[in-house]
């Protein structure tokens, strides 16, 4: 399937490694030129080289932290001022930490919401105009099955993702006449670096195999193992694509069948 993404410029955060990286390989795959970023400017380019390598694409690399306004003001307008436009914006960004309500001090509360929901706000408000102006855009958004599902001790997570959703859901209407769409995926469990870590720090930690704490978490799963990331990066480039132009507004999760409610 053509999915109508060669030649097309594509933002893609926080993307170094994980889903990120996942989506910028993907994208860049069906021929996009992709920009990348990440706060680990030495991993960045590692990667950079990476994708070039394995897809001829060009890959530019530019070091932001998405924290920070005035950095993702100079990703943009860096981005821009290399290639004249941004046609598909992924917006994806690590969670914020873990904790229930009696953890959290305003500072978690405050970095939470800096990161989670004010670094969407942030990029999309500085990307929108060039969308506009052509009258084409594709916005997607990494989010979480906990803006389906909360999960238990992720309370930031639950509280500020949704923020993203209704962004979103909003958004989309006010833009859709325009050739922009905004869609959410909602990823769950999915083998990246950092969950292999985190399962080999707590598997040193009570003494026990890596293999048999993922065995004991997925056995819950109707899919009875986590997704790759190359599954959920295949949404995006759908919903990324020519073919997807008629979905907007919409929040998919890509989680095996973990989230049991209806919608």
């Amino acid at each position: 399937m053509d999915l109508g993404l060669r030649d097309r410029v594509a933002l893609v955060t926080a993307s170094s490694r994980g889903l990120g990286k996942a989506c910028a390989l993907e994208l860049a795959r069906e021929g996009a030129t992709v920009v990348i970023c990440a706060r680990n400017g030495g991993r960045l380019e590692a990667t950079a080289a990476e994708i070039g390598r394995s897809t001829g694409a060009e890959v530019l690399p530019i070091v932001a932290d998405l924290t920070d306004a005035a950095q993702i003001r100079h990703l943009v307008d860096e981005t821009l001022r290399r290639y004249g436009r941004v046609d598909v914006l992924v917006t994806n960004n690590g969670g914020p930490p873990a904790g229930y309500f009696d953890d959290l001090g305003d500072d978690d509360w405050e970095t939470a919401h800096q990161r989670t929901l004010m670094s969407v706000v942030r990029l999309i408000r500085a990307v929108l105009p060039t969308m506009r102006r052509q009258k084409w855009g594709r916005i997607i958004n990494i989010t979480s099955v906990s803006v389906k599902q909360p999960i238990d001790n992720l309370l930031l997570s639950n509280v500020y993702r949704p923020g993203v959703v209704a962004l979103a859901k909003t958004l989309s209407a006010q833009v859709a006449a325009e050739g922009i769409t905004i869609n959410n995926v909602a990823p769950g469990y999915t083998r990246t670096d950092r969950i292999m870590e985190l399962f080999a720090a707590r598997a040193a930690q009570e003494g026990r195999s890596a293999e048999e704490i993922m065995a004991e978490m997925t056995a819950s799963f109707p899919a009875r193992r986590m997704a790759e990331p190359e599954e959920l990066a295949a949404l995006v480039a759908f919903l990324a694509s020519e073919r997807a132009s008629y979905i907007t507004g919409t929040t998919i999760q890509v989680d095996g069948g973990y989230v049991r409610g209806l919608l």
